[in-house]
């Protein structure tokens, strides 16, 4: 019976050998192998340059310079959020240190605490599960801080707060043992000897390739050559200012603002192969010295957001205009037989083979048993008898072409069809084009595409409103720009959750102020300025809730494209009943739905690690209870029709999403 057995399990192998042994090696099991090379238990001793992949193996990276002009393919918008996030916040970051000028001068700080960094990281992977990690790096002592007693102008020695996704699939407080993606491990990696191989500044951390992209900040001639963007406020009292503040580098310059590294392993920290995103922050150094002229603006820190590797698409086809030469390593690997079918790459599958689709060539077509194009997954898995004598494509024998001399139909024939199509016979034009049970294509383009700022006010508000299902495939199409405003509305709740400004620590610690004007003002407009779709976005809070105001509602908004000059304005200045934005609509469907009821919301479960003191020579486990925080998620928003903002800032065709709860908007063209 034995023999019997081993004889079997010798077959079943050297058939798994068969099966594959009609493909040749290739670039992807090259990369493969050095992946599984790596793991946590072996990283710290390989060799540097086993930690990372090659930089073509992360092919069609979105670039700013191109995103307004050609379309992002559909496997890279998860990237494209990466670069927007890094963006956004490197913007908030460099606003909000700078943004102490607005105010008078007074011995202390008006720099956030240390829990606004925690959550505010914590806010950037909650938001997207693509998203694996989030930090901020700051160079050796430029990091202030309001989180300790008698710290006036002083500096840690090294501060970052880092959020990485964890894998909770056995953590307690599931009894279902499965994996949620909500929980996150915060740390502060600044809290470490400095010097060793802990410090991320250090050569010897090996893995600090997105820290040596911006920084140190080694400026050789002049000081004062670091970008400047111009802000216009106008408060709730009707009272103006403009405030320059530096920033990354522009779109228009080279390089621009966002750097890529290349793949590397995550070793000693969430141990997995990454890819981040590097935006430099922007500061006023040295502080408070009473002398402007020897303060000059520098990169103190750097914004990284991080995505895991086996979420990045590959594209196997071989070259060609939408995938070119010497970018791709995996190009040209894919199994498609080039005689009589030609390659289409496909998203959402990962770092695997088999993402791709074999069609048939101009001039040939599909066997009839076959109703769509061969599955690159279906031909890896083939064995080489299948293989060789399927997958093919036909030669069309006899070829229907149309008529080479075009001749106008007669009156009979014109009628037919114009009596089968009234909505062309019987044609009507302006808003009334909306109206009909079929409407004319034409018509209706012609009416959205011909209003403007002048002709807008000759129709009612209810004709400028696009229903009947025009906002088709708009909630997948501006889905990163809904999660720029759900990640804000994710940290406003996780910090009136988790922080509390009247808590009491031991020793010199003190708890982080309540959200100030200012922060709220920066978070809004690092969302215009971070997502070059977004024109305008705005933060609604309730009455009553926000500090010692009664309204609150700072609203950021661009007029024109690829500027450098935004606005911001208070709309709790408003104050008639139809403009005040408690009467709103969508305001008032979500506060309905989330009066009293908020079961539906997500749980996110932190586990943070702060440091132990000023000097942070070593952590320490963040003791409340409970540590988490409600949020909300995408499906939990509120997508408007799309209207004409005919009196708004900015007169153009937008769509809104409101994210709950504080209730945050993003409005895109």
């Amino acid at each position: 019976m034995w023999r019997l057995c081993a004889l079997s399990v010798c077959l079943l192998a050297l058939g798994v050998i068969a099966q594959n042994e009609w493909q040749a090696r290739d670039a992807f099991d090259e990369v493969r192998r050095a992946m599984d090379r790596v793991n946590k238990y072996n990283c710290e001793i390989q060799h540097v340059g086993d930690l990372y992949l090659p930089e073509n193996s992360v092919s069609h990276i979105p670039d700013i310079k191109d995103v307004n002009i050609n379309p992002v393919f559909p496997n890279r918008t998860q990237l494209l959020h990466i670069h927007n996030i890094a963006l956004s916040r490197a913007f908030f970051w460099s606003y909000i240190l700078q943004s102490r000028f607005i105010r008078p001068a007074i011995n202390d700080t008006y720099d956030p605490g240390m829990m606004y960094y925690f959550l505010s990281t914590v806010a950037d992977v909650s938001t997207n599960k693509h998203v694996n990690a989030s930090a901020v790096y700051f160079s050796p002592n430029m990091s202030y801080s309001s989180s300790y007693r008698g710290f006036f102008n002083k500096t840690f020695p090294r501060f970052a707060p880092r959020t990485f996704r964890a894998d909770d699939f056995n953590d307690p407080i599931h009894l279902e043992r499965i994996s949620t993606l909500n929980t996150f491990t915060v740390r502060d990696l600044g809290a470490v000897p400095i010097d060793t191989s802990e410090d991320y500044t250090s050569d010897f951390y090996r893995i600090n390739e997105w820290y040596k992209r911006w920084l140190p900040d080694k400026v050789f001639e002049r000081h004062d050559i670091k970008t400047t963007y111009q802000i216009f406020i106008r408060y709730a009292n009707n009272t103006n200012e403009t405030f320059t503040f530096h920033g990354p580098p522009g779109a228009d310059e080279n390089p621009g603002p966002v750097n890529w590294t290349r793949p590397y392993f995550d070793c000693g920290r969430s141990n997995r192969w990454l890819v981040a995103a590097v935006v430099p922050i922007a500061d006023i150094y040295p502080r408070h010295t009473g002398y402007r002229h020897i303060e000059y603006p520098t990169y103190t820190a750097v914004s990284v957001v991080e995505m895991d590797y086996d979420r990045i698409d590959i594209n196997q086809c071989p070259y060609g205009l939408g995938n070119k030469e010497g970018g791709n390593i995996f190009a040209d690997t894919a199994r498609c037989k080039k005689e009589t079918t030609e390659c289409e790459p496909l998203h959402g599958w990962g770092f695997r083979r088999g993402g791709y689709q074999c069609r048939c060539r101009p001039g040939y077509r599909l066997p009839m048993q076959m109703r769509r194009p061969y599955l690159g997954e279906i031909v890896e898995r083939a064995t080489s008898e299948q293989y060789y004598n399927g997958f093919n494509c036909l030669k069309i024998g006899w070829v229907q072409k149309m008529p080479v001399q075009w001749e106008k139909a007669t009156s009979p024939v014109r009628n037919y069809y114009l009596d089968r199509y009234p909505e062309y016979r019987h044609a009507v034009s302006g808003p009334a084009a909306l109206g009909q049970s079929k409407i004319n294509v034409h018509r209706t383009l012609d009416f959205i595409l011909g209003m403007n700022k002048n002709n807008c006010r000759e129709y009612k508000h209810e004709q400028l409103i696009l229903n009947g299902g025009v906002e088709y495939g708009a909630y997948e199409f501006f889905q990163n720009e809904a999660k720029m405003a759900l990640r804000l509305a994710n940290f406003i709740s996780a910090f009136l959750q988790v922080s509390d400004p009247n808590e009491v620590y031991s020793g010199k610690r003190v708890a982080d102020r309540p959200l100030t004007e200012d922060q709220m003002i920066g978070e809004t407009l690092a969302i215009v300025m971070g997502d070059s779709r977004i024109w305008s976005a705005g933060t609604y809070w309730e009455r009553n809730k926000f500090t010692n105001r009664t309204l609150f509602a700072p609203y950021a908004y661009k007029t024109q494209l690829n500027t450098r000059k935004f606005s911001v304005e208070d709309l709790a200045r408003l104050n008639k009943s139809d403009e005040v934005y408690l009467n709103k609509p969508w305001f008032l469907t979500l506060k309905q739905r989330w009066l009293t009821n908020f079961d539906s919301l997500e749980k996110f479960y932190m586990k943070i690690k702060i440091r132990f003191n000023e000097a942070g020579e070593t952590t320490m486990k963040y003791e409340r209870y409970p540590n988490y925080y409600r949020g909300a998620q995408l499906q939990h928003g509120l997508w408007t029709a799309p209207y004409y903002d005919c009196y708004g800032k900015m007169p153009m065709w937008k769509i809104k999403c409101p994210a709950p709860p504080p209730y945050v908007t993003t409005e895109v063209f």
